[in-house]
């Protein structure tokens, strides 16, 4: 089944105005500026506008050149054959990671359970290993620095603990 960009772009612009109401609704925290309803409003407006343009067709002219484009240089495209079982099974990693990291996070740490989640998406993704360890090592300190400096969310420390 395919749903046309209006549809599909109406329906995101109805999901961010949800998320933008409900940050809304969350309750500011005394004597911080920035509370918890910032960041859902703004991911809410951002998706709001993001549907709208997909709504309205906003670089469909663009898509259109490029695909003829493509086509001009490379051919018809090629017949797919049908995918393994293993690469269809790659849809159940992220809710594999979740439950990973609901699992193992009290006893890892954050830093460790991200790097094993970011090096596991990046090797199933096809990342060669010269990608995927630097993602692993350098994606959950960034996290850890956004959650814990930034937004002060405390996460467990885990067997490796960060200096800050």
């Amino acid at each position: 089944m395919r749903l046309s960009d209006r549809t599909t772009g109406l329906f995101i612009v109805a999901l961010g105005a949800l998320s933008a109401y409900g940050g809304a609704q969350l309750p500011p925290v005394p004597g911080q500026q920035i509370g918890p309803n910032v960041f859902p409003v703004v991911i809410g407006l951002a998706l709001m506008a993001c549907g709208a343009m997909i709504a309205l067709g906003v670089g469909q002219k663009f898509e259109e050149d490029a695909e003829a484009e493509l086509l001009a240089i490379e051919g018809p495209p090629p017949v797919v054959e049908k995918p393994s079982l293993l690469s269809r099974a790659r849809v159940l990693l992220p809710p594999a990671l979740l439950v990973f990291y609901v699992i193992a996070v009290d006893h890892l740490g954050f830093i460790l359970t991200a790097a094993i989640m970011a090096f596991s998406v990046s090797v199933a993704l096809g990342a060669r290993m010269r990608i995927a360890l630097p993602v692993a090592l350098l994606s959950p300190i960034g996290a850890h620095l956004i959650f814990a400096k930034l937004l002060r969310v405390p996460l467990p420390a885990g067997l490796i603990p960060m200096p800050w």
